[in-house]
């Protein structure tokens, strides 16, 4: 069967964000002032990609939720808006200065009361929670070296009929390049290997940004 899809340029994507990512003028500033930032701010995630999390959040009707990589707020902002009011997200980052950034983005979009900020290793975090503790959504966009190890904790933690998306599995394409034999690369490939045939969960993965993959915990 001859593949089906569409292939996009930068036309074709932007009328899809265009149409399909409601990014309203908070997350407009927070995109802003992360890109300001300079090269570091690639590790933000794509306003069409902020949709989907929103909307995924809500559809699977979370109440807990858990990310790992929160850097400056973005898509933490998007997941915590697709939970009630009394929901709870726990966002994990390592480095301080990310975390007090979004904190203040927080604030700004009224989501604080719902955000849980831990700082230190995504590892640790996971590693201090109650055996009995799930979450109904867990976000993976940490250190891609941690994917494999960072996937085992969050499917522990995550209750059955629960849903764990995975960021950047294409690695703009390096997934492809057998020559790639960097760290983040090869543990990337190693994660998408294992999504591919885990009989743990149900799987999808999407061409939405860098590639995310999508697990249904049976």
């Amino acid at each position: 069967m001859a593949p089906k899809y569409t292939a996009l340029d930068d036309e074709l994507h932007g009328y899809l964000v265009e149409h399909g990512a409601r990014e309203d003028d908070v997350l407009a500033q927070v995109a802003a002032e992360t890109e300001a930032l300079g090269d570091i701010s690639v590790m933000q995630i794509a306003p069409d990609q902020g949709a989907f999390l929103t909307l995924l959040v809500l559809a699977i009707g979370a109440r807990t939720a858990l990310e790992l990589g929160t850097f400056t707020g973005y898509s933490a902002i998007c997941i915590a808006r697709g939970l009630p009011s009394d929901g709870r997200l726990l966002a994990c980052e390592i480095d301080e200065k990310w975390a007090e950034i979004a904190r203040a983005n927080f604030e700004r979009a009224g989501v604080a009361d719902r955000v849980d900020v831990r700082i230190g290793p995504a590892l640790d975090t996971l590693a201090s929670l109650p055996p009995d503790e799930v979450f109904d959504f867990a976000f993976i966009d940490a250190d891609k070296e941690g994917y494999p190890d960072y996937y085992e904790h969050v499917l522990a933690h995550l209750r059955p009929g629960g849903v764990v998306m995975v960021d950047n599995i294409l690695r703009g394409g390096a997934v492809l390049d057998p020559e790639d034999g960097s760290p983040g690369n090869l543990a990337v490939r190693e994660l998408n290997d294992r999504l591919a045939t885990d009989d743990r969960i149900d799987v999808a993965m999407l061409g939405v940004a860098d590639g995310i993959a999508l697990g249904r915990k049976r």
